[in-house]
């Protein structure tokens, strides 16, 4: 089973938004996903990475002034020297009961000592989830080589 990077915040007024009941700007939780999905391609690759794109972000729902955010970061799928890598985002009540906010894909390439591309360990899907992840990232890298 893939290794799960984890990342909490507490949302703080200097990542919310002016309305009455200051909501996280989708831009500050984006480069929450970037730090939490850079850490899990790190960790896998064993070497920098650079994000190569956000290659699928969807807000599911919002998330307020001082909630807690948890993110979890797993590998999906590599290449020869870039890897995806899933990031889920919750909302974490004092409970502990979460909800999911967002789900992003993220693509990164390996990074040598000299800043060329490095080749990275093949990932292996073993769990059912896991085949299915890297059936679909395997979709996801298709459709961005279509675009160009």
């Amino acid at each position: 089973m893939t290794e799960i990077t984890t990342s909490v915040q507490i949302i703080l007024p200097q990542h919310c938004n002016g309305y009455k009941r200051p909501r996280l700007f989708g831009g500050q939780i984006m480069a929450w996903i970037d730090i939490t999905g850079a850490v899990a391609a790190r960790r896998y690759a064993k070497c920098a990475v650079t994000t190569v794109c956000m290659d699928n972000l969807n807000f599911i729902a919002p998330a307020y002034l001082n909630d807690t955010v948890v993110q979890e970061a797993r590998v999906t799928w590599t290449g020869r020297t870039s890897l995806e890598v899933r990031v889920d985002s919750f909302v974490e009540q004092l409970d502990g009961v979460r909800s999911m906010v967002n789900r992003a894909y993220a693509v990164f390439v390996a990074l040598d000592d000299n800043d060329n591309p490095a080749p990275v360990p093949p990932f292996t899907p073993e769990t059912e989830e896991e085949k299915q992840e890297y059936a679909a990232a395997l979709e996801r890298r298709r459709i961005r080589l279509q675009r160009g």
